[in-house]
């Protein structure tokens, strides 16, 4: 194989080495927090150029060990560090890239302070760009846009040019990849004798002028690579961000609804005993001062099984102030689910449905069964109640109907997708039956609070009579 064939295979397998160098810095765990910032702080700027130098020093580690040439990226390994990390990540990755070649037997001593500097100068430029995007905007194919950008401002050279410091940045960027490559080929060719430096071809090879053009484009095309291979990621980790808080606020919007809901039926509650029963009133304010200081603390998007049967006993104690003794609840909790993670608010919008238009409208109200059990690796939630049930002609869109269950049906969706179910029916010998599975979700703080929440349920198949007179 002639020189300039063997050299073009080599150029050829450095732009693949060097793709996939940047992709195994993607695989660091920490390297999503690092590349999605623009400001760092000293500790994280040098964690990334440790990362980068170590990553790209294995290519020079490999061509001193198997003398395999195209292994060699560390003048565009410390350049890209720079650019993306700033002044001490380029300068320390240069630094690590260039140690093996330093400590070599033959002691290629230039590598360390050119690399070093190299990686300093991507730092530099990093800094005087027009804004932290523009580094991202560089391509390997950028020097194929040069010409159709030239076109254009002949063509609109009276009209005020927007994109021309963006570009101008880019082209900056360019000359700096052919100046690094042009410093590292005459310094080595100067030096060619003492053997202080690597470079891809020697002073006494005849190459075709090509082929010279084509290892300086060879350096554009790897750090350019570089930086797209980790821009597409970085979009990527950002489209995912923006997804996660887009959830995040849709969430919150769902359950801020179902708060007010609540308080407005409760004060309504109030409002009709204040005259009739100031002291069931006091009570009845008592309770709801109770669960207001729950629903203003800090809301989660799940909290543990136990902590919502709580949060339903003090709903209860409300409701049974109009119910009295008429309201009974059946629990059938299984003690393994206390522990499992919930969304917050889940039961309580279904037990208010359950009492307002199932139980309601009966002279002498009625039972809920509440039950959970885990099957299968998903946590079963089940509320029943003997009630007037739900006329056959709202079931087909009941998930359209109020707030409370419809609320309850589109906070699952966000959360889990389609690994979900809930399902209304109605129940054998009347009334309405709701069944919710979730995905197991297990409280990783729940180790020994079961014996105080197992008393807090009632045992399989006992039932348990809400009074009037219980306090908070």
């Amino acid at each position: 194989m002639n020189p300039d064939s063997a050299l073009l295979v080599q150029l050829l397998v450095r732009i693949a080495v060097i793709a996939s160098m940047a992709s195994i810095v993607l695989r660091w765990s920490f390297a999503k927090r690092l590349f999605l910032r623009e400001q760092r702080t000293f500790r994280q700027r040098l964690e990334l150029g440790l990362v980068f130098g170590a990553v790209f020093a294995a290519g020079t580690g490999v061509r001193l060990v198997l003398g395999y040439d195209a292994a060699e990226v560390g003048l565009e390994g410390a350049f890209v560090s720079g650019l993306v990390g700033g002044y001490l990540p380029g300068a320390v990755a240069g630094s690590l890239i260039a140690l093996p070649a330093f400590l070599a037997p033959h002691q290629e001593w230039l590598a360390l302070p050119l690399l070093a500097g190299v990686g300093a100068l991507g730092g530099l430029l990093r800094y005087f760009a027009p804004g932290p995007e523009e580094i991202w905007r560089f391509s390997p194919f950028f020097p194929f846009t040069i010409p159709g950008w030239l076109v254009a401002r002949v063509r609109h050279r009276r009209e005020v040019d927007t994109e021309a410091i963006p570009f101008s940045f880019q082209m900056v960027l360019f000359f700096t990849c052919l100046a690094i490559e042009f410093i590292r080929t005459s310094l080595s060719h100067t030096f060619a004798a003492n053997d202080l430096l690597f470079v891809l071809y020697s002073p006494q090879e005849l190459l075709h002028p090509v082929t010279i053009m084509l290892v300086y484009y060879s350096t554009v095309a790897c750090v350019g690579l570089t930086v797209k291979v980790w821009n597409n990621t970085r979009i990527e980790w950002k489209l995912e961000e923006q997804q996660r808080l887009l959830m995040q606020a849709r969430l919150d919007a769902l359950t801020s609804q179902i708060n007010p809901h609540f308080l407005f039926n409760t004060l309504n509650s109030v409002a009709s005993l204040i005259r009739i029963d100031q002291e069931t009133a006091r009570q009845l304010i008592f309770k709801l001062s109770t669960i207001l200081r729950r629903l203003l603390r800090k809301q989660e998007a799940f909290t543990p099984l136990r902590e919502e049967l709580a949060f339903i006993d003090d709903y209860l104690s409300i409701e049974v102030v109009r119910f009295g003794d008429k309201l009974r609840i059946v629990k059938e909790i299984d003690p393994q689910t206390l522990g499992a993670l919930v969304p917050s608010m889940l039961l309580q919008p279904i037990v208010e449905n359950s009492i307002k238009h199932g139980l309601s409208p009966k002279i002498d109200g009625g039972t809920i069964w509440l039950r959970s059990a885990l099957r299968g690796g998903r946590l079963q939630l089940e509320l029943e109640d003997d009630g007037v049930g739900i006329a056959p002609e709202a079931m087909p869109d009941i998930f359209q109907r109020g707030i409370g269950v419809s609320n309850v049906h589109e906070r699952l969706r966000v959360l889990f997708g389609n690994e979900f179910l809930m399902v209304i029916h109605h129940r054998p010998g009347g009334g309405t039956q709701v069944r919710v599975q979730i995905p197991e979700l297990q409280d990783p703080t729940s180790s020994g609070g079961e014996e105080r929440l197992a008393a807090h349920a009632a045992q399989p198949g006992a039932a348990q009579t809400v009074g009037a007179g219980r306090r908070d």
